[in-house]
C-alpha cells in the first residue's frame, strides 16, 4: 500500500497540484476561490451550481504566482491540459466539500478561529501576533478583517471536515506489522538479459512484406507541416545596456541594504555621549559642542585615557561605567549617524564629533569581528542590479505597446523593430516539434502553426515566451504535411520489421528458458549478473521495471523465476534465490513506519470519500471554457 501511494505522489504534477491544494490554504483559504466572481459563463457545474470562468482563472492565476514563487516560470506549464483539470478538480472538490459542511452543520466558534489567525506564521513578528502586520497583509490583498475571517472560517471548516474522515483511519498493531514485513521484505536478486539484437540474425523480411507494411500505414510515412517564421523578442535584457546608473545611487542602494552586505561582520566600540540636554536649539547644541570639542580635543592628546574620560565625561548612563564599552554589535542596531562612522573607522581610531539625536560621540573602534563586504568589492554588482531593475521597469512601460502594435498592425513586425530597436530573426524550416524545442512554449506554437498566421500571414499575438520576455512571430513560408515515398522509408521499415521478428524470438526463446528454470533445470547461455540484495528502497541498480517484478514474483518455492518485457529491447529473466521478511527492531524505527502505514490509510480515506462524493454528485463540465481557460 505504501510503495502504491509512494507511485502516485511522484512526479511533477503530483507535487504542483499538492502544491495548489496547500500553499493557498494556508493564508487566504479554499475559498478564496470560490467569491467575487466576475463572469456567468460557467467552466462547470456541481450540482447545479456554476464554477465560473471568473473562479477558474483566479485559480489558475494562483497557480501561476505559485510557480514564479517556487522558480517554475515557465507559463506553457500552465497551458497543460492536465494542469487546468486539477485545478477544476480542486475547485469542484471544494464546492462538494462546501455542501457537506452545511449539511453536516460543522462550526469553528470565534474563540477558536481567533486562536487559529493568532498563530499563522504570516502575521508573526518577534515571535508574536502582530496587529499592524496582519492589518497590513489583509489591506494589501484588499480584504477587511469580516473577509478574510469569513474565509478562514470556511477553510478551517473544510479542513475540520477532511481531518474528521482521516481520523477514522484506525489499524490493529497485528495489521501494520504485516503491512510492515511485505514493506520492508528484502529479496535476492539475479538477472540475465535476452537482447532482440542477438536475434537479428535469425530473421528474413522480404519486399513484399515491406511493401505491404508500407502500403498498410502510409499515415505514419508522411513528413510534419513546416513553417519559416520571422519573430521578434522584446525582453528586459533589451533595456539594460540604455539603463544609466549614478555612483550615487550605487552608494545609496549600498546604505539603504547595508545588512545584505554585512555577512558575520560585527564592530566593538566605545563612546563619549554631550548630550543635548533633552533640548533642540541651537544654543543648547552650541554648548553641547564647545563641551564635545574640548573632550575631543582631551582625547586626542591621550587615546589610551579613553576609557577614563568615557567615565569622567560620558553622559551615556547604559555606557559611562564601562568606560564607553558598547559591546559588539552589527549593522541596523545603532543609530544611522553613529553606524555610518563606525563602519568607517579601522581599529584603535578616534573619530570627528558626530552628531545624532542623542547629542555629540566621540567614538573609538576597538574590535572587527568576523567579514562583510566593503562598498567597493560589491558595487560593480550593484550597479547591474540596479541596471536590471530599470530595464524591468522600462520593460513593464513598454510591454502593453508592443503587444498593441504587433496585433494592431498585424501585416509586419517591421514597426516594433522600428519602434524598439530590436532585431528581427528568421528561422529555418521547422516542425511543431522543432519549434516547441526551440521556443519551449506551447502557447507560442500553436500560435505560429494557427490558421490566421499560415493562412493569413498575420503576426502572432504578443505572448510571454519566458519572465518579462515578450515574443511574437510571423509565418513567411508553409510547407503542408506530406507523404514520403516508398524509397525514403524502405530501409527503415525493412529494420522495423527485422527488429519486430527479433523481439519475437526473443520472447519465444524466454519464455522457453523460464518453463526450464521452473522445472529445476540448468538453462545454457544465460549470463546471470552477481545476486544483489535488495528492498523496496534500494534497487542496488536494477531497474524499476525489474524491481516491481521482484517483488511481485510468487516466492513460495524457491528459487522462483520471471521474465519482464522491456519493450524494444528484449527480456529480462528474473531469478529470486531469498526472501527474508523483518520489521524495524528499534521501537522508534518500528512506530515511525507503523505511522507511515496509518498516514497512508489516512490519505486512502480521504480520497474515498472525495471521490464518493464527486460519484452522488451532479457534474458537468464545459470542455470549451476549459480549454480556453480565463479571459
Amino acid at each position: 500500500m505504501l510503495e502504491t501511494f509512494r507511485e502516485h505522489s511522484k512526479g511533477w504534477l503530483a507535487k504542483l497540484i499538492l502544491a495548489f491544494i496547500t500553499v493557498p490554504f494556508a493564508l487566504w483559504g479554499i475559498d478564496s476561490y470560490l467569491h467575487n466572481a466576475g463572469s456567468n459563463v460557467a467552466v462547470a457545474k456541481v450540482n447545479g451550481k456554476s464554477v465560473t470562468v471568473q473562479e477558474f482563472g483566479n485559480a489558475m492565476q494562483d497557480m501561476r504566482n505559485q510557480l514564479q514563487a517556487s522558480g517554475k516560470t515557465d507559463p506553457a506549464m500552465l497551458d497543460d491540459p492536465a494542469v487546468k483539470q486539477s485545478v477544476l478538480n480542486k475547485l469542484i472538490v471544494t464546492r462538494l466539500m462546501g455542501d457537506e459542511v452545511q449539511r453536516s452543520k460543522l462550526t469553528i466558534s470565534d474563540e477558536q478561529l481567533g486562536k487559529y489567525i493568532m498563530g499563522m506564521q504570516e502575521f508573526q513578528q518577534g515571535g508574536k501576533f502582530s496587529q499592524e502586520l496582519y492589518d497590513s497583509i489583509l489591506s494589501q490583498n484588499h480584504l477587511t478583517p469580516s473577509q478574510f475571517e469569513a474565509r478562514m472560517r470556511a477553510s478551517l471548516l473544510s479542513q475540520t471536515a477532511r481531518d474528521s474522515i482521516a481520523a477514522a483511519a484506525n489499524i490493529s498493531r497485528s495489521a501494520s506489522d504485516n503491512i510492515l514485513k511485505v514493506e520492508f521484505q528484502q529479496r535476492e536478486v539475479s538477472v540475465a538479459d535476452l537482447k532482440a539484437d542477438d536475434f537479428l540474425g535469425q530473421t528474413k523480411v522480404d519486399d513484399a512484406a515491406i511493401q505491404a507494411y508500407y502500403d498498410k500505414n502510409k499515415d505514419k510515412f508522411r513528413t510534419p507541416e513546416q513553417v519559416k517564421i520571422e519573430y521578434v523578442l522584446l525582453s528586459a535584457n533589451n533595456f539594460v545596456p540604455s539603463m544609466q546608473v549614478t555612483e550615487d545611487e550605487v552608494k545609496k542602494y549600498y546604505d539603504e541594504n547595508a545588512s545584505k552586505f554585512q555577512g558575520d561582520e560585527q564592530r566593538r566600540a566605545s563612546h563619549i555621549l554631550i548630550s543635548f540636554g533633552g533640548k533642540t536649539d541651537a544654543a543648547s547644541k552650541k554648548e553641547a559642542r564647545t563641551k564635545a570639542e574640548s573632550v575631543l580635543a582631551e582625547v586626542r592628546k591621550n587615546p589610551k585615557k579613553f576609557a577614563e574620560l568615557a567615565k569622567k565625561y560620558s553622559q551615556d548612563p547604559g555606557s559611562a561605567d564601562k568606560g564607553g564599552d558598547l559591546g559588539l554589535f552589527g549593522r541596523g542596531m545603532m543609530v544611522k549617524p553613529f553606524e555610518d562612522a563606525v563602519y568607517s573607522m579601522s581599529p584603535g581610531a578616534i573619530s570627528d564629533l558626530v552628531e545624532s539625536d542623542f547629542g555629540y560621540h566621540i567614538i573609538q573602534l576597538t574590535e572587527i569581528k568576523g567579514q562583510g563586504q566593503s562598498f567597493d568589492e560589491v558595487k560593480a554588482n550593484i550597479r547591474g542590479e540596479l541596471m536590471y531593475q530599470k530595464a524591468l521597469a522600462k520593460f513593464a512601460e513598454q510591454a502593453e505597446t508592443f503587444s498593441n502594435m504587433v496585433y494592431e498592425q498585424s501585416d509586419s513586425l517591421q514597426p516594433v523593430v522600428k519602434k524598439f530597436g530590436v532585431p528581427s530573426q528568421t528561422s529555418q524550416w521547422m516542425s511543431r516539434e522543432d519549434a516547441s524545442k526551440f521556443f519551449k512554449n506551447d502557447k507560442l506554437v500553436n500560435a505560429i502553426f494557427s490558421d490566421e498566421a499560415i493562412k493569413e500571414k498575420r503576426n502572432t499575438e504578443a505572448i510571454e515566451a519566458a519572465p518579462n520576455t515578450l515574443v511574437s512571430a510571423r509565418v513567411l513560408e508553409y510547407k503542408p504535411a506530406a507523404a514520403r515515398s516508398f524509397a525514403e522509408v524502405k530501409s527503415a521499415i525493412e529494420a522495423y520489421l527485422k527488429h519486430e521478428q527479433a523481439m519475437s524470438l526473443a520472447s519465444k526463446k524466454s519464455a522457453e528458458m523460464i518453463a526450464t528454470l521452473k522445472q529445476g533445470k540448468d538453462v545454457e547461455g544465460l549470463n546471470w549478473i552477481p545476486p544483489v540484495v535488495i528492498d523496496r528502497r534500494n534497487a542496488q541498480g536494477l531497474t524499476d521495471e525489474v524491481m516491481r517484478k521482484a517483488f511481485t514474483i510468487n516466492a513460495d518455492k524457491l528459487p522462483a523465476y520471471d521474465v519482464v518485457d522491456r519493450k524494444n529491447i528484449g527480456f529480462s529473466i528474473i531469478k529470486v534465490s531469498r526472501v527474508d521478511s523483518a520489521i524495524p527492531t528499534e521501537e522508534a524505527d518500528r512506530n515511525a513506519a507503523s505511522i507511515e502505514v496509518l498516514s497512508a490509510l489516512s490519505e486512502e480515506y480521504v480520497s474515498a470519500y472525495l471521490a464518493s462524493l464527486k460519484n452522488k454528485a451532479s457534474i458537468t463540465i464545459n470542455k470549451q471554457a476549459l480549454s480556453a481557460g480565463a479571459p
